[in-house]
C-alpha cells in the first residue's frame, strides 16, 4: 500500500512540473514599445500587475532598458527603465516589447 501511494505522489509532482509554465526570461538590454493601438498607451506601471498604480503612459516606439522580468498570473512583468529617463523606473508587460 505504501509503494502504491508513493508512485501516485511521485506521478502527480513529475506530472506537476511537466506542466508548470515557467516565467518568460527576457534578457536585460533595451526593448522598443510596440503592439500597442494608436488611441492607447502602455502602462508603467509602480509593480508587476494592474493592482498597481499607473506611473506613465508609453506610445509605440518608446525605448526601455529592461532590467529583468517575472510572472505575476498569466502575465509577464518587466522592471524597466526609460532610455531617456533612467530616473523614470516601473514594470510593463513583456507581451508589448520587441528586443532592438
Amino acid at each position: 500500500m505504501r509503494t502504491v501511494i508513493t508512485t501516485l505522489l511521485a506521478a502527480v509532482a513529475l506530472q506537476a512540473a511537466l506542466t508548470a509554465t515557467p516565467a518568460r526570461a527576457e534578457p536585460r538590454g533595451y526593448y522598443e514599445v510596440v503592439g500597442v493601438e494608436d488611441d492607447d498607451m502602455l502602462k508603467m506601471r509602480v509593480g508587476p500587475g494592474v493592482g498597481y498604480k499607473i506611473v506613465v503612459g508609453l506610445p509605440n516606439g518608446t525605448v526601455l532598458l529592461v532590467q529583468g522580468c517575472e510572472r505575476s498570473g498569466n502575465t509577464s512583468w518587466c522592471k524597466v527603465a526609460l532610455k531617456q529617463a533612467r530616473g523614470l523606473k516601473g514594470y510593463v508587460s513583456s507581451a508589448y516589447l520587441r528586443k532592438m
